[in-house]
């Protein structure tokens, strides 16, 4: 591809972050609204239903973590093939992507006809509960082709320089899936089951549409698949790159899942209460993730163009961006945590009374969270992807888990205060490794 057909060497620089970004931002906080809806509609069936739900998402992030960290790997060797001008390299590690992205769909649907039922046994006595989440999780995950595929779709067109197809394809599934999740959990009264459907199709339309779209870009990045073989040189970089990115993002998961079980032992309330804040904080932190979608294929396409100053400048003015949107986040969630509660969720007066002190209590810490995130976009694609593990794992397990044990044990109405305590201390050593970056990596360009 000739350099004059890609924005992400001839854009403005703010520009470019902005024209990258926003449909991303646009289409994830999308996802975010129909992954609350979903859970405000559930809740509304019942508050087993809910906790069924609450109970799923450890394993639907693990998914989302898989496919999300594939993309970051794919999304740099592919980034970095066009900004060489090497389309045969490229259409290869797209062919590539497409294969890895069916592979991992074949494991999700291995763990939804054998491992669902195991996994809510493990987590919960309730019987209903059980059942709820066994329909809900099993559908989700062997029926997740359109996922994977819709995943694969929205990153070439991303790095061939199409963003908007990105918020296409992502935006029109979760338009699909809000305007179903009514009429089959309540109209057709399928409750959970019809929560599960809802997703998938909105998942597969998303995947048919993203089809098209990269059929359509032909002219401009067309993808060969004569010939195609699986070939370990294409595959090493990206899961060198994507490998740590998937460790990265299943550290969610297990953070989620390690909440739940220490929070259960102190208040079944309080896992509720924990259940709508992962739900919620995906309005402010989604539009982040879609920031640093943005980043990566700029900051990879940059250096194999070998201009420092895109570089730079994309990184400053990505974390301008993000630190606001991470900021205006803090102040709502200060000011609406009773609305949110209250009118979303149905939530009792316990629930209500100890979900504003939660909510208020972790929305300080995102700002300083922000610094970690967004460090990470510049971390993955210059090949010091561990750096961004060595964060993740910091702020999920290594340090949140024993201090909200520690706080569960000596003043449990405080745990909240874990969140703000783990990522303070996550971002000094963010600020610390990326210096490290900068020196060894963006500053030796040109010399």
């Amino acid at each position: 591809m000739p350099e004059a057909q890609n924005i992400m060497g001839t854009l403005p620089v703010k520009r470019l972050v902005l024209t990258m970004s926003w449909p991303v931002m646009l289409s994830m906080l999308l996802q975010a609204v129909y992954n609350l809806w979903d859970s405000i509609c559930v809740a509304q069936v019942s508050d087993q239903a809910f906790l069924a739900l609450s109970l799923s998402y450890p394993v639907q992030i693990l998914m989302i973590a898989v496919c999300v960290g594939t993309g970051v790997g794919f999304n740099a060797v592919l980034a970095r093939k066009l900004g060489e001008g090497d389309l045969e390299q490229a259409s290869k590690v797209a062919c590539h992507g497409y294969f890895l992205y069916f592979c991992s769909w074949l494991v999700f649907l291995l763990f939804g006809l054998f491992g669902v039922r195991l996994f809510f046994q493990l987590s919960i006595d309730d019987p209903v509960v059980v059942e709820d989440g066994i329909r809900y999780l099993s559908i989700c995950c062997c029926l997740s082709i359109g996922m994977a595929m819709q995943f694969v779709s929205e990153r070439v067109l991303q790095c061939s320089g199409k963003p908007m197809g990105f918020m296409i394809v992502q935006g029109s599934g979760a338009v699909i899936n809000m305007v179903l999740d009514p009429v089959l959990i309540f109209l057709l009264d399928m409750g959970v089951t019809g929560a599960a459907v809802a997703t998938v199709i909105g998942q597969i339309a998303g995947a048919l549409i993203g089809f098209f779209l990269v059929w359509r870009n032909r002219t401009h990045f067309p993808i060969r698949w004569r010939g195609f073989r699986p070939d370990r040189a294409v595959i090493g970089p990206i899961y060198r790159i994507g490998a740590p990115a998937i460790v990265m993002q299943s550290i969610v998961s297990l953070m989620s899942l390690g909440m739940n079980q220490l929070l259960i032992r102190w208040s079944e309330t309080a896992v509720w209460v924990i259940g709508v804040y992962f739900k919620v904080q995906s309005f402010v932190f989604m539009p982040v993730f879609g920031l640093n979608n943005g980043l990566v294929p700029i900051i990879s396409y940059n250096y194999g163009a070998r201009s420092r100053q895109r570089i730079l400048q994309s990184i400053r003015f990505g974390f301008q961006l993000g630190l606001a949107i991470l900021a205006a986040g803090t102040v709502l969630l200060w000011i609406f945590p009773g609305v949110l509660l209250q009118y979303c969720f149905s939530a009792s007066a316990e629930a209500l009374e100890m979900g504003v002190f939660a909510l208020r209590a972790i929305a300080c810490s995102f700002v300083f969270a922000g610094v970690s995130i967004l460090a990470s976009s510049v971390f993955q694609p210059l090949g010091y992807s561990r750096y961004s593990l060595w964060l993740s794992l910091l702020r999920q397990i290594v340090l949140l888990l024993p201090i909200s044990m520690l706080l569960l044990w000596f003043q449990p109405e405080l745990v909240w205060f874990s969140f703000l305590i783990t990522e303070v201390i996550s971002m000094v050593v963010a600020i610390l490794l990326y210096r490290k970056v900068l020196r060894e990596k963006i500053e030796q360009i040109g010399l």
